[in-house]
This record gives structure tokens, sequence and C-alpha cells, in this order.
């Protein structure tokens, strides 16, 4: 599982995608959010922008990302 330290309060998902190289640029992130590819905390998010907190877990192609502060 990979794992995201937040700098500030929240990251929001394409941004955390991006941060481990699960999305090459901005673009490609919307591209899987809107398709359906991604989950967070078990529930597919179709939303680019969703704000991630402490302990969200977000899921894309069988991988993990965990927040954490």
């Amino acid at each position: 599982m990979e794992k995201v330290k937040l700098k500030e309060e929240y990251i929001k998902l394409g941004q955390a995608l991006k941060a481990v190289h699960f999305a090459a640029s901005g673009v490609e992130a919307k591209m899987v959010i809107l398709d359906g590819a991604v989950k967070v905390n078990g529930e597919v998010c179709l939303q680019r922008g969703k704000k991630l907190y402490d302990g969200d877990v977000v899921e894309f192609e069988g991988k993990s990302i965990k927040i954490e502060k």
C-alpha cells in the first residue's frame, strides 16, 4: 500500500493519484476517475476534486493509497 503524507488538511483525489504515479497527469487522473475505476473508502468515486483526509483509502487497479497526516 502506497502512503501519501498530508501537508495540508486534505489532498484532492486527482492530486493523490499523481503523487503516487497512479496517473501521469491531471488529464489521465480525470479520465480514470470519470471511468469509475477509482474507489474511495470502498465506494466508486467520480469526483476528481474529492477531498481526502487522514485515514482515507483510495483503490485503483488493485493498488491502494492510504492518506496519512
